[in-house]
């Protein structure tokens, strides 16, 4: 069902219908490559672990490509489900596949990044509160609701700060030897994660109430 597709203006744009239909042509599956997004995943997590234990240019090199593999993650996130419905090529298991990566690949990359800056802990409640959002979500799916993918900090939004600290970490590190941006992207990405949950779960108590309202109205 397209509604509980996540909405993504990118998905109409011209380069990623082409790389749809491609893709489409290919003997990739749809679960292959929402499998694959729990492989850039853990390259972005092993990335980030690393560049805290190396030198000053290997580490700016390890956050640059910890970046790449949130990046990539996310391609995959959109292009198998453009594959499973845009190309026609959808699978039985498909449902668990489109959601169970997307668990592991949060956790992976937020623990990754906390690793990265000293802050384990951070970055795992961060990694906790992001699989509480989508938990949520399904939530209020399974009880007839929809799938709510409101914000402020939903999966894209996560990845571009985690994304954007890593460069700008990288660029900081290069510059001054250090690499604050980071630290201050996980704290703003565990904020707002925490501050998604909090939101969505009203929407869905609210929701919840109102439903029982109207069935004693009628």
């Amino acid at each position: 069902m397209t509604d509980t597709r996540r909405p993504l203006s990118s998905r109409d744009t011209g380069w990623a219908r082409r790389t749809a239909r491609w893709l489409s042509r290919t003997s990739l599956t749809p679960n292959r490559i929402s499998q694959g997004s729990i492989l850039f995943a853990a390259l972005a997590c092993l990335a980030f672990w690393a560049s805290a234990h190396t030198g000053t240019t290997a580490a700016i090199v390890l956050l640059l490509l910890a970046a790449l593999g949130c990046q990539l993650r996310l391609l995959c996130n959109l292009f198998d489900g453009m594959v499973a419905v845009e190309g026609g090529k959808s699978e039985p298991d498909g449902p668990f596949w489109n959601e169970a990566p997307d668990r592991a690949a949060d956790l992976l990359i937020l623990t990754g990044a906390g690793l990265a800056t000293g802050q384990p802990a951070l970055g795992l409640l961060g990694g906790a509160l992001a699989i509480a959002t989508a938990y949520i979500r399904e939530l209020g799916r399974a009880e007839g609701l929809g799938s709510d993918f409101s914000g402020p900090f939903a999966k894209p939004q996560r990845m571009a700060a985690i994304t954007a600290g890593a460069v700008l970490s990288a660029i900081e590190l290069g510059l001054f030897d250090t690499r604050h941006a980071l630290l201050v992207a996980l704290i703003v990405t565990a904020l707002g994660t925490g501050t998604t949950a909090l939101t969505r779960s009203a929407r869905l108590i609210r929701a919840l109430k109102r439903r029982a309202r109207d069935m004693s109205d009628t």
